[in-house]
């Protein structure tokens, strides 16, 4: 009797404790940007949401160091906002401007840089561009396409280090990493990994119509494949190093894989974009482990289109 006491005694406190840790764990969390049905929202680690503003649907964010936030409206232009007054401070209209008026014009894709100028990923066109704060053309690169798009010749494109472009060619299932003066050095095709294609968005559509990529502090670029479900580690050679597909992760099923991000302590944070009730739509895993240390899941709040997002924290 006393043993069993004891044993049960023990059981107790080591539930109690892994409770409060698995609570600790879940309620440090992380503070996010994103786009949902209602507009632009920021979620605090608590869940409850501090800021929010109605706006329509949008294919990249960005959180700039002046607290602003840049972002699109509509299909063609560029805003930045600022999100005390909640208003537009400054635009760019690529439907307008340095030469694509009259043109079938889509942005998907852009980002504040360092001197102050934005670049831009202009789909239709099929070019990068860097504008000034006024709006004058400062740069043009134009991009390769196997398969021209007004709607998909890219998804995300970044501008490297070294001041090439890395870009996610959605319509042709590559990533291409173009130099300054616009030649391709290094391509990589998404695998279909002997699948049939299939149509939709959702999680049983498939498909190599990757949204983003990431070039990593070892040199090797982080995809996010997409409606291929899943996320590639590539080295320079093109050997996939580490990768979490469709089906890998314990509860959960991916659907269109969306913004990638990696965090200081190396885990990966992505969107899991159509992949409907009872499924998360942010998703920090650690990619060593497969193991999901964090989720966001506001499927009945957020809606299930919410493609776009960035860690604040």
């Amino acid at each position: 009797m006393i043993v069993r006491l004891i044993l049960s005694c023990l059981l107790t406190a080591c539930l109690a404790t892994s409770a409060v840790s698995w609570a600790a764990e879940q309620a440090e969390g992380h503070r996010v940007l994103l786009h949902a049905k209602t507009g632009l929202v920021v979620v605090e680690p608590n869940g409850e949401i501090s800021w929010q503003m109605p706006w329509n649907s949008i294919h990249d964010i960005h959180m700039l160091d002046n607290g602003h936030i840049l972002t699109r409206k509509g299909k063609q232009q560029v805003v930045e906002l600022d999100p005390e007054t909640k208003s537009v401070v400054w635009k760019y209209h690529s439907g307008r401007r340095n030469g694509n008026a009259g043109k079938a014009v889509e942005v998907h894709a852009f980002e504040r840089l360092d001197n102050g100028n934005t670049m831009i990923a202009e789909s239709g066109p099929a070019r990068i561009i860097e504008v000034d704060a006024n709006g004058k053309l400062v740069k043009e690169i134009k991009l390769k396409t196997d398969h021209p798009s007004t709607h998909s010749d890219t998804r995300l494109a970044r501008k490297l280090t070294n001041g090439h472009y890395l870009v996610a060619q959605e319509a042709d299932g590559k990533v291409r990493e173009y130099d300054a003066d616009g030649d391709v050095v290094w391509e990589y095709e998404v695998p279909m990994f002997g699948k049939p294609a299939r149509g939709g968005h959702g999680p049983d559509a498939f498909g190599n119509k990757l949204f983003s990529a990431i070039r990593l502090g070892n040199g090797n670029t982080l995809i996010g494949g997409g409606n291929g479900h899943c996320l590639l580690e590539v080295t320079p050679d093109k050997e996939i190093v580490r990768q979490i597909h469709q089906d890998d992760l314990d509860g959960i099923r991916l659907a269109w894989v969306t913004t990638v991000e990696v965090l200081g302590n190396g885990n990966w944070v992505f969107g899991n974009c159509h992949a409907g009730p009872e499924q998360p739509i942010l998703i920090e895993v650690d990619p060593s482990t497969k193991q999901v240390v964090w989720t966001l899941d506001r499927f009945d709040e957020f809606g299930n289109d919410v493609s776009n997002s960035t860690i604040l924290d």
